[in-house]
């Protein structure tokens, strides 16, 4: 257990993150912070002062906390509209971020105008922080992922251990969950593993996955594998057409949960995640999913897979998108 742990972004992410982190006894005290809601200049002074004096989070934690005696659980919940309630967090969670959403006219933002904006985001987050966590360990769950990683990179310059993104223990969970589907078995019994962005150019190992130690194609066909991996690429996409409204946020939870328990617990477990390569994969200055050990000093030890060539070459295009959007993000750093 934690003495703290620090949530950013008091959405459905953060809010099943904190119900999760005192659920399980993870921290004996967590901070949410959210600046949400946002007065609307257009709106009149009244219904503006109303609104602020309005909280996300303040809302949300008292709303947990409130419901602490009946789970029998003693942790305390701090929140606030700036970053103070993240002041001496060991783990930080970072979920904040704007997801594309359709404007009134039917039109959604540009990739290039909504990493804009998180880039806005991320940038205050890094300075909240600084302020009032330098040391912490962050996972970092906000999208574009890669680029966010990379941005809270350049603007903390944290040891490379200790700050990571989550996207492959999600990618490699719905790629499991896929696998033990179609071949009717326990989620128990598959192994899998996501590389690369977290992208439509993810790259589903084929040559790792096994259920119950037995390479997969002994259960599943060839045109069935595809169909599954390109499932998997897509799979963000699939729940956000379904629900009609922002992402998917039970599973980002639980896959950054699983990181979490890693690093409080030193399971020193192998996890895939977006960690900053220095020469690993053939790649430098990167943030890539890659499989790691986590433990108590975060990143441990990044694991280098044994790749089919096709995998390999696949891996390359992957990260050649994620270096893409990075040079995009840095030429937007720059102006912001």
């Amino acid at each position: 257990m934690l003495n703290k742990i620090g949530v950013i972004g008091g959405g459905y992410i953060g809010g099943v993150l904190v119900q999760e982190i005192v659920q399980r006894r993870l921290a004996r005290e967590v901070g949410l912070s959210d600046p949400a809601p946002f007065p609307n200049p257009a709106d009149p002074p009244d219904r503006q002062a109303v609104t602020k004096k309005q909280s996300v989070s303040i809302g949300k934690g008292l709303d947990m906390s409130e419901g602490l005696p009946e789970i029998r659980r003693d942790a305390r919940i701090v929140a606030s509209k700036d970053h103070s309630c993240l002041a001496g967090a060991e783990l930080v969670i970072n979920t904040a971020g704007v997801p594309r959403k359709a404007r009134p006219d039917g039109t959604y933002p540009s990739r290039e105008e909504l990493l804009a904006i998180n880039l806005k985001v991320t940038n205050e987050v890094a300075t909240g922080i600084k302020e009032h966590c330098p040391n912490a360990t962050i996972i970092s769950i906000a999208n574009p992922l890669d680029a966010i990683v990379y941005t809270l990179h350049k603007r903390l310059g944290p040891p490379k251990n200790k700050l990571m993104g989550m996207a492959g223990v999600l990618d490699s969970g719905r790629y499991c969950y896929f696998v033990a589907e179609a071949a009717k078995v326990s989620v128990e019994n598959v192994n899998a593993i996501v590389l690369g962005g977290h992208g439509d150019d993810m790259v589903p190992v084929r040559s790792s996955c096994q259920i119950a130690g037995v390479p997969v194609e002994k259960f599943l066909d060839q045109e069935t594998l595809k169909k599954i991996e390109e499932r998997t690429r897509k799979a963000g996409g699939e729940v956000v057409g379904l629900l009609g409204f922002g992402s998917a946020f039970v599973s980002p939870a639980w896959a950054a949960l699983e990181m979490a328990e890693a690093i409080i617990f030193d399971k020193r477990k192998i996890l895939p995640v977006c960690a900053y390569l220095d020469g690993e994969y053939g790649v430098k200055g990167l943030f890539v999913g890659v499989p790691a050990i986590l433990g108590k000093n975060g990143i441990e030890k990044i694991v280098e897979l044994d790749l089919t060539s096709a995998e390999k070459d696949a891996l390359a295009k992957s990260v050649a998108g994620v270096r893409k959007t990075c040079d995009e993000a840095d030429g937007m750093l720059k102006k912001l």
